[in-house]
């Protein structure tokens, strides 16, 4: 297996790596076998020369004058990303945006299985989203442990965000995925990625009214 996280290949790159897989999946789907990296750049929303960059740390696709074997790099990147075995997800948080994360249909297709939903409110707990039941996040490291989580999801307000990560952490998960509007800290061993909608709106609007100061 490709090691993505010694330092060998940039964050940069290894973020860059799930749109070489979609957009090599698509192909695939379209009946597609070989593809050139002029084509595959521009499914990916890349330049041809970050494409080939990208594939160099990973070792040596493509044949000049053919072009990539579809199938053969989208298996290479899907080792490498780790997908070859199945991630095993919990949601914690079911309100809206949690009710939504679970009910995503991609997860199956992409190596992701959401195992455990776990949520503090007396409304949400005992009930089912997309088939899996709410238990209550007081049980979260009982429940990590139970179904072998390897991934957790926070979809939380900002105040409870920290306490949970910490129990998350010390059930022995290490990889968050983020949703709450704070920065997290954490061990450095364990990885955190946030997505922050509020923010990416603000970075939108800086670059709107840049524009408009153009005009």
């Amino acid at each position: 297996m490709v090691e993505l996280s010694d330092g060998t290949v940039p964050a940069a790159t290894v973020g860059r790596l799930p749109y070489y897989l979609r957009a090599l999946r698509d192909l695939a789907a379209e009946g597609v076998d070989l593809t050139s990296s002029t084509e595959l750049a521009e499914r990916s929303g890349v330049s041809s020369a970050q494409l080939r960059k990208d594939l160099s740390y990973l070792g040596s696709f493509g044949t000049r004058g053919v072009g990539y074997d579809v199938e053969s790099l989208a298996s290479y990147i899907t080792v490498a990303l780790g997908l070859e075995t199945e991630h095993r997800l919990a949601i914690v948080g079911i309100g809206n945006l949690g009710h939504a994360l679970a009910n995503y249909s991609g997860y199956t297709t992409r190596g992701f299985q959401v195992v455990a939903l776990l949520d503090a409110s007396p409304e949400v707990v005992g009930t089912r989203v997309a088939g899996v039941p709410v238990e209550h996040v007081r049980d979260l490291t009982e429940v990590l442990r139970r179904e072998r989580v390897s991934m957790v999801v926070l979809a939380l307000p900002a105040h409870g965000a920290q306490d949970v990560a910490d129990a998350v952490v010390g059930a022995g998960v290490r990889e968050i995925l983020n949703f709450a509007p704070v920065a997290l800290q954490v061990p450095d061993d364990v990885v955190v990625r946030s997505v922050d909608v509020g923010g990416e709106l603000q970075i939108l609007a800086f670059h709107a009214a840049t524009r408009a100061a153009a005009l």
